[in-house]
């Protein structure tokens, strides 16, 4: 079952791709957080939403919210997607399929993790959840929305 609104943010820590560790926790209480999961890197789709999420950067910033992409792609693959793009947020590397697992997000017969986002307020708390269907990108008004009601 997908996380539900009001309930805690499964934590999790995974690389980025630096190789560094992010840990969902360690914003708690610092900042509100935009995960991105996404199914890969160069998709079309995929490719096209990152462009709108960098364009629209400076307002994410604005609500004070950290944006983390998260794929099942390598860091390797991060690294080059990250650069060839222009992104100024991190992106995670979930190979082992733990997190899309964890926000039950997991595509099994591809293998890959499903497009939605999670806002979490600086309380740790899911203050909203959209999934998308996988051919349609999402709406950076909604989520900038979304960010203006967190806590």
């Amino acid at each position: 079952m997908p996380v539900t609104v009001g309930q805690d943010a499964p934590d999790f820590e995974l690389e980025n791709q630096d190789k560094k560790k992010v840990k969902l926790s360690d914003f708690r209480g610092k900042k509100k957080v935009v995960l991105m999961f996404y199914p890969l890197d160069w998709s079309p789709v995929c490719s096209n939403e990152h462009k709108c999420m960098r364009e629209d950067f400076s307002k994410f910033q604005g609500k004070d919210a950290q944006v983390l992409g998260i794929s099942v792609d390598s860091g390797w693959c991060h690294k080059a997607f990250r650069e060839a793009r222009g992104i100024p947020y991190d992106l995670l590397s979930d190979m082992k399929r733990e997190v899309v697992k964890l926000y039950d997000l997991f595509l099994p017969e591809a293998n890959i993790g499903r497009r939605a986002t999670v806002v979490v307020g600086r309380d740790g708390k899911v203050a909203w959840f959209k999934e998308q269907p996988m051919k349609e990108e999402r709406k950076d008004e909604e989520i900038l929305a979304a960010l203006e009601k967190a806590v």
